[in-house]
Parts: structure tokens; C-alpha cells; sequence
């Protein structure tokens, strides 16, 4: 048995996952690091020492197999951190049976199979899950019908862990973040710059227009991100359980009813 923590990092290929890996090796942690695609895997893997495990969570035998090698591994299971997740956007009228279902499965009932298999491990540990949700798991957008939907379920998935099991030791936290600078969000952002249609426009200036309303100005990095969830993971937050740290650069804070004082608002279509 090793004598650090042993964490589980769902999404560790890039972005905020790959972040999370790489504070978490600098402090002396075990990592292990699951996704769908391996190659961005065994690049953090090889960067930061981490233990790279290609899995889709979302296969019902998968998160048990997942589990069963961690543990085989390192003989325990500290942490887990749930940020695997895929967005798709469409109002509830526009939403295939197909696309509810990919969104559903893979932000929700893969994290519940993989807590549900990772539960006693995490128990015998006193262990710790924080879950990374977002911003719209407490504030909609249009069009965001399942992926707010998702978040907004794993966010009371991790509060159900903190009610049920805080007793014996069980710390569940959730982090939403606002935009995050990372590769799912870099595809949104080339979207946008098409769909303002400004001549020349690109990621950069998308997500400047996509933060205009953001007190901070900006989007975060990953690592800011990464920060609040290693925080959460650790001792430091030994009495902080059921809690939603929201890592948003002010966003959440702000009343939109007061934006026009500052901004001028046109809406750029029609919506529903």
C-alpha cells in the first residue's frame, strides 16, 4: 500500500482534468488518470507520472473494471474527481431521445456507477469526491436544456454522498466553474466567432465577447480550476462536506437586471 492519496481523475486527458493530474503529482499523489481518448492520455501520463487508464464511463461494466484497477494498483482509493463530462446544445423541443441520452449518460450515470463502485473503497479511506459541474447546474442559458440539466443532477448527486455517508468520514464537494479555457470549450468559442459574424474573428476574441459580463474580464485557465478542486480534496478542507464552491470570476454574483446600466444588450436572434 502506498502511503500518499491515491486519486481517481475522470476526464485527465486535458482541460480541467489534466490540470487537477498535474497539482495533484506536484504535491505527491498518486493519479489515476481515465478518459475515452488515449493518446491525451499518455501524454499527461508521461508528463506528470500519472497511471493513464482509457475508459468510457459510460459502458455499465467499465467504472467496476476502472475501480478494481485502481485499487489493484495502489491497494486504496483516497479521491475521486468527477470531470468527465460533453455538452450538446438544443432547447427541450429541438433535443433527440439519442442526445438527452449521451449528455445524461455520460455527466450522471456514469459518475453514479463509478461512486457507487468506488464507495466502500472511499469509505475505508475517510475519503473525499469532488464533482466539477458548472455554472449552468445554477443558472441557465438558452438552448442548454440537457447539459444544465446534468450538471445541475450531479451537483445533488455529490450533496447525496455528503448527507448519506458524511458520518462515516465521506467528504463530497462540487465545483462550478463559468468559461474555462479549455479544449471543449476552445470548439464552442470557434463556433461563436462564426455565429457573431464578425469579418476575421477568432477564439481569442470570442471568448473576450463571451466574458464581457464577467466582473473578472475573462475566462479562467484551467488551473484556477484545478486550485479549488485540490483544495477541496485535501485536509485543508477537512470540515467543508455538501458545499458548491462556485470558480466563475464573479458571474454567479452579478444581477443581469443591472447590465444595461454598463452594456448595451441586442439580442443576436430570434430564440424561442
Amino acid at each position: 500500500m502506498t502511503g500518499e492519496r491515491v486519486v481517481l481523475v475522470t476526464g485527465g486527458g486535458t482541460g480541467i482534468g489534466a490540470a487537477t493530474a498535474r497539482q495533484l503529482r506536484a504535491g505527491g499523489d498518486s493519479v489515476v488518470i481515465a478518459g475515452r481518448r488515449p493518446e491525451p492520455l499518455r501524454q499527461v501520463a508521461a508528463e506528470t507520472g500519472a497511471l493513464a487508464y482509457p475508459a468510457d464511463i459510460t459502458a455499465p461494466d467499465a467504472t467496476q473494471k476502472l475501480v478494481e484497477t485502481v485499487v489493484a494498483t495502489y491497494g486504496r482509493l483516497d479521491g475521486v474527481v468527477l470531470n468527465a463530462g460533453v455538452g450538446r446544445s438544443g432547447a427541450v423541443g429541438d433535443l433527440s431521445d439519442e442526445t438527452w441520452e449521451l449528455v445524461l449518460e455520460t455527466n450522471l450515470t456514469g459518475p453514479f456507477r463509478l461512486l457507487r463502485a468506488a464507495l466502500p473503497h472511499l469509505l475505508a479511506a475517510r475519503g473525499s469526491v469532488v464533482a466539477v459541474a458548472s455554472v449552468s447546474a445554477l443558472r441557465n442559458g438558452a438552448g442548454n436544456a440537457a447539459y444544465a440539466t446534468s450538471k445541475a443532477a450531479l451537483l445533488q448527486l455529490c450533496r447525496s454522498l455528503a448527507v448519506d455517508y458524511g458520518r462515516e468520514g465521506l467528504r463530497a464537494n462540487t465545483v462550478c466553474p463559468g468559461w474555462v479555457r479549455t479544449e471543449m470549450a476552445d470548439r464552442r468559442m470557434a463556433r461563436f466567432a462564426e455565429e457573431f459574424g464578425r469579418p476575421g474573428a477568432g477564439v481569442d476574441e470570442a471568448y473576450e465577447e463571451a466574458t464581457r459580463l464577467v466582473p473578472a474580464g475573462r475566462p479562467a485557465e484551467a488551473g484556477e480550476v484545478a486550485e479549488a478542486i485540490t483544495w477541496l480534496l485535501s485536509p485543508a478542507a477537512s470540515f467543508v462536506n455538501g458545499a458548491v464552491l462556485t470558480v466563475d470570476g464573479g458571474v454567479t454574483a452579478l444581477d443581469p437586471g443591472t447590465a444595461a446600466f454598463d452594456f448595451r444588450l441586442e439580442p443576436r436572434g430570434t430564440g424561442h
